[in-house]
């Protein structure tokens, strides 16, 4: 059985990484890493489904302990990825994949190298600004700020291993599946054991 790869997924938000998250896990060999949290659950939110929920305590506790992938402190809470969550999937063949912000990704870059990391870019900041207008939930001034912020978050990119742009939903989840069947096919121990079994079998 061969290991499970980790995917990290980033971009800029309106830029349809969720969606496209959605669709890759109809894969039943491809998991969504659940976060743990400090915040309250919210109505309808269950515990080992859409958090770990924890006090902060614990997750201290985790954080003195090496235990997350990447963690950090938001509005006041903390939010991490648990390493020993996302390893034991891994190790059962299971690939994992996170939806996380960029500072996130830097430290999973950081602290598990092997990750494959995938940029989701929108088709273009006109498209962009459509989308997150569509939602209904910005003023003119948040929505500028948040398309500034967008163009910070774009400079990274030369951190990640493989970029998609999301124009037609289908092109894009079609992409990123396929960017996850070659990683599997990259010369690696698991190819090296089927090498070893070859031998045997002469």
């Amino acid at each position: 059985m061969h290991k499970g790869r980790l995917f990290v997924i980033s971009g800029p938000s309106g830029a349809g990484k969720g969606t496209i998250c959605k669709e890759i896990l109809e894969n039943e060999n491809i998991r969504l890493s659940v976060s743990m949290t400090t915040r309250e659950p919210r109505a309808g939110e269950m515990h080992g489904v859409n958090y770990f929920f924890v006090n902060e305590e614990e997750f201290k506790r985790i954080i003195e302990e090496r235990g997350f992938l990447e963690y950090a402190q938001v509005y006041g809470n903390y939010y991490g990825t648990p390493k020993m969550e996302v390893m034991d999937m891994m190790n059962d063949g299971i690939d994992v994949v996170l939806e996380i912000d960029i500072q996130g990704a830097l430290q999973i870059k950081e602290a598990y190298p092997e990750a494959v990391f995938i940029f989701i870019l929108p088709p273009s900041m006109a498209e962009l600004r459509k989308r997150i207008t569509g939602r209904g939930s910005e003023t003119e001034e948040s929505l500028e700020r948040r398309l500034g912020e967008t163009l910070k978050e774009i400079s990274y990119i030369d951190k990640y291993d493989y970029c998609v742009i999301n124009g037609e939903l289908k092109e894009a989840v079609d992409r990123v599946a396929a960017i996850i069947m070659a990683e599997h096919s990259r010369v690696s121990e698991d190819v090296y054991k089927i090498i070893e079994r070859y031998k045997e079998e002469i």
